[in-house]
Formats: structure tokens, C-alpha cells, sequence
């Protein structure tokens, strides 16, 4: 990795930061006009869940695209992060509405009967939500228990070293989504048809701003590829079949990253009183998560069924 030294703590920096993590001084190259020279970036914070969207009067109305909660605008002096890439919308706004249909069709037996047919969309709106996107190296370090070589007991300790390559590897900077959303939203993506640019105007779609800071960021990177790592590392590297206390820990030898938005349809959509939101990839439709009503009535009928059979075996078992 490149790297360099704060001129004013002599903390190391490496390139494209914007403030140093440690005194927060700006690095030579980073140009900061004066306060008074300066147009600060207004985005549109929501009060309920904490997305950032920057400001464009074509398209920015008073609600949130991820939660319809209030915005409210703010100016941000210092230096920001900026999308470097978009990945293009290629799901239409009906395929989007078809995609809900499909889905709630197919959630099983314990979703209300007339779930399809009384579900309501609320409110439908295309968006980019952003993340980073990452190639690295590592020397990674591990120690695990494995059923080989276990002798008498049913484990043996091991440790070792390796060098592993990870590529593209897609992490949530997202506030407005949540990371179990982007998670299942990420093997949707094209990472190599991205386009230079922030994106055009998708109808009224927003884009999230990065608001959140490259020290935040590394940590987050960080921790993915440890959980990477653990996983790859069971599939080869360490001996065994069977595996427990994995733990790795891992040196970056090199590490590129790249600030990406993603296409997403939010979804809100209500039955009867409740609403409910899906967010569906916006590069295909099949690829969705969200949140849907339960039926009670059903859930309670199974477990008397099962309870009344419990208890008819028992009392046969009895008199026999």
C-alpha cells in the first residue's frame, strides 16, 4: 500500500485520505478553500434513520427514500468522500412491482392466505446506495481445532500461514440500508459494468451520500476480510473436515478501494394496517429483501394440531 506521514503528527496516511485519522490535519494534495471562499456540500440528512442524500431540487422531496422519515438539510465543511463509479439501473420500475408479487407468493404456508391480494404498493422509489469496493492481499495468520490428527480426542490444535488474494469484494457504506439488506442485494451487482460518474437521473432517483470516514471504513474492511478469510481458510488450508475456534488475523500487504452506488427499488407497501418495506437490487429483480406479515391464526393452528397429536400418542401409549 502507498503510504505517507502526516506532516503535523507524522501518523501514517495512505493515499486518497482525506484528513488523517489521528490529528485530523489535511494532506498535502487535498485542496480545502478558505471558509470563506468555500461552497460547502449540502446533503438531506433523515432524522429516523440517518441516510445522508446529496441535494438536487429535481429530485429531492422532504421524505427519505429509504424510510419516508423527514429530511432535514446540512451543510458539511469539511473534505468528503465522492462516488467514483455507478452501476446502471437495468430493472424497470413494473419489473420492480412484479418482483414483490413473485415473492410474497412464495413465502410459505404461514404467511396470511390473502396476502397477494390485499397487499397495497404504499410507495415506490429508485435510489443508489453506496459502498466501497475492494481489492487486497494479506498475509493471514490463523489457529483452529480440527478433527485431524485428533488421536484419542475428537480435536487437534493447528496454526499456520497464508497469503490470500481477495477481489471485488463489495462492503455496505449505506445508512439508509441495513447490512442484511445490502448483504443480499451484493451477488446481484455487475461490479464490472460500472461507469464513471455519480449516475444520471433514473426518473426521481436519489443518491447517497459517503458519509462515512475512510478510518471507519478500513475498520469495516477489515473485519469483512477476516470473516472471509475464516471461511476460505476451512475450505482447503486448514486439515480437517471439521473445524472450531477459527481465528485469523490478518496483514494487509496491499489494499485498492473504490466508492461505488448501487441501483436499489425501495418498496413500501401495506397490508391491511401494517406497512412493510422491500428493497429489490435494481440489476435484478430476483435478487430482494424485505419484510412481510405472519399469520397467526395459522401458526397457532399447527402447534394445536401438533400439541392434540402429542397428546392422542401419550394417551394410546397409555391404554395400550
Amino acid at each position: 500500500m502507498t503510504s505517507t506521514n502526516c506532516i503535523r503528527c507524522a501518523s501514517p496516511l495512505e493515499s486518497g485520505d482525506l484528513r488523517c485519522a489521528v490529528c485530523g490535519d489535511v494532506p498535502e494534495g487535498v485542496h480545502v478553500p478558505p471558509k470563506n471562499e468555500r461552497l460547502e456540500k449540502i446533503v438531506l440528512r433523515c432524522d429516523t434513520c440517518g441516510a445522508a442524500t446529496r441535494y438536487d431540487a429535481r429530485s429531492q422531496g422532504l421524505l427519505c427514500s429509504f424510510c419516508t422519515g423527514l429530511l432535514k438539510s446540512e451543510e458539511v465543511g469539511d473534505p468528503v468522500e465522492q462516488t467514483e463509479a455507478y452501476l446502471p439501473f437495468t430493472v424497470e420500475r413494473k419489473e420492480a412491482r412484479e418482483a414483490l408479487k413473485k415473492w410474497l407468493g412464495r413465502l410459505g404456508f404461514f404467511r396470511p392466505a390473502d396476502l397477494i391480494s390485499k397487499s397495497r404498493i404504499e410507495d415506490l422509489r429508485p435510489l443508489w446506495w453506496v459502498g466501497w469496493v475492494f481489492d487486497a492481499e494479506a498475509l493471514v495468520s490463523w489457529t483452529a481445532d480440527s478433527n485431524a490428527g485428533s488421536q484419542r480426542s475428537a480435536w487437534a490444535p493447528h496454526s499456520g500461514q497464508t497469503d490470500l488474494v481477495f477481489d471485488d469484494v463489495l462492503v455496505s457504506a449505506s445508512r439508509g440500508l441495513s447490512e442484511k439488506e445490502a448483504y443480499a442485494l451484493t451477488p446481484s451487482y455487475n461490479i464490472g459494468g460500472a461507469e464513471p460518474g455519480t449516475g444520471p437521473r433514473e426518473d426521481d432517483a436519489v443518491v447517497e451520500a459517503f458519509d462515512v470516514q475512510r478510518s471507519q471504513a478500513r475498520t469495516r474492511i477489515t473485519r469483512v476480510i477476516h470473516s472471509i478469510a475464516a471461511h476460505r481458510l476451512q475450505q482447503g488450508h486448514i486439515p480437517g473436515s471439521n473445524f472450531r475456534n477459527v481465528h485469523v488475523c490478518a496483514l494487509l500487504t496491499g489494499l485498492e478501494t473504490r466508492r461505488l452506488a448501487f441501483p436499489a427499488w425501495v418498496m413500501a407497501y401495506r397490508y391491511n394496517d401494517q406497512l412493510f418495506r422491500v428493497v429489490i437490487s435494481g440489476q435484478d429483480s430476483a435478487m430482494l429483501k424485505g419484510k412481510a406479515p405472519y399469520s397467526w391464526f395459522r401458526i397457532l393452528g399447527v402447534a394445536a394440531g401438533v400439541l392434540l397429536l402429542v397428546l392422542v400418542t401419550v394417551l394410546l401409549g397409555a391404554l395400550s
